[in-house]
């Protein structure tokens, strides 16, 4: 049993993770010193958008084991929330982005009351369906959503700059919450729901109410990035719900470390990135992710933080023995 067998270890591990979290966070600050040009300033903005979506993900999926099909269907709701704040009733930025993250916060607290009860394919094929209803009630509503004409956000900011260190800014502090969430008596609950969820609940642990404050916060955080993302943008249109785009979170935290707080980070910026740089060559790029996820997913289960971790390990131990036969 996981609860509070190593709760040392534990935070010893999530410390270590954090740290590297923060020198992957320092390096995207420094980018901007090195790349002067908006459309790759762009990308990256981009990508850690994805990046917010994949530590909200991952915080359901890698912590907490609950299969969920909807980070881009929030990140959708999320979007319209200040979006439709803003066009109907020109509600200020400074209201209408708080309130990108409460209201798909809120959702997915009645939603999670109902599907957290389900598991292993059900909670997935629940939140496809809603992710799905979701986005053709967005896309049919065209007198009140305007369709997939697309609604219209006022910026934050109009500078490229600006909306770099803003959204890196916001990648830092969902970053940091998770990292203390996790080290809380919650995240040792949630880690032991993710590892026996019956072990969990003959330990007291109500594990209902857990599993839907894991996807409360999960669905906040992906909701206010796509209310960021929609002030970036100026525009939210019903394809930030679509299921591809719900596809490339899940390759962006397999491939970076599933259960890790640096591998999301990682993962996002690499695919993303590569993503763009794939982009000439059509729909291989699909392609080559989803065969990158199946080996992954296959050999490489804690993916590319796992390798480095490992890689680490091995160096010091050969480095002991060295100096150990010296």
């Amino acid at each position: 049993m996981t609860i509070p067998d190593h709760p040392n270890f534990l935070r010893n591990r999530l410390t270590q993770e954090m740290r590297l979290a923060l020198a992957v966070l320092v390096a995207l600050a420094l980018v901007p010193l090195a790349v002067g040009s908006p459309y790759w300033l762009g990308v990256l903005i981009v990508s850690m958008y994805f990046a917010m979506l994949a530590v909200g993900w991952n915080l359901l999926a890698g912590y907490t084991g609950q299969f969920s099909l909807a980070p881009a269907a929030f990140a959708m709701l999320g979007g319209y929330t200040t979006g439709l704040l803003s066009w109907h009733w020109k509600v200020p930025l400074a209201i209408s982005l708080p309130m990108s993250a409460v209201v798909p916060g809120l959702i997915g607290l009645a939603l999670g009351r109902i599907v957290l009860r389900l598991s292993g394919p059900y909670l997935a094929l629940t939140t496809l369906s809603f992710a799905e209803i979701a986005r053709l009630v967005i896309y049919n509503s065209i007198d009140f959503t305007r369709g997939d004409q697309g609604l219209n956000v006022p910026a934050l900011t109009e500078s490229r700059l600006g909306n770099y260190y803003l959204f890196l800014g916001a990648l830092a502090a969902v970053t940091f919450g998770v990292y203390l969430l996790l080290r809380s008596r919650t995240g040792r609950f949630l880690q032991a729901i993710r590892d026996d969820e019956i072990g969990a609940a003959s330990r007291g642990i109500d594990v209902v109410r857990t599993k839907t404050l894991a996807f409360l916060l999960s669905c906040a955080i992906c909701g206010f990035a796509g209310g960021l993302y929609g002030s970036f943008a100026q525009l939210v249109s019903p394809e930030l719900g679509l299921i591809s785009q719900t596809g490339i979170v899940i390759a962006m935290v397999v491939i970076g470390g599933m259960g890790t707080l640096v591998g999301p980070l990682i993962g996002a910026v690499l695919v993303y990135v590569a993503s763009e740089m794939l982009r000439d060559a059509g729909n291989i790029q699909m392609i080559v992710f989803a065969l990158l996820v199946i080996v992954f997913a296959r050999f490489f289960r804690e993916g590319l933080w796992g390798l480095a971790r490992g890689a680490i390990a091995r160096t010091r131990r050969g480095s002991a023995g060295a100096a150990k036969g010296a």
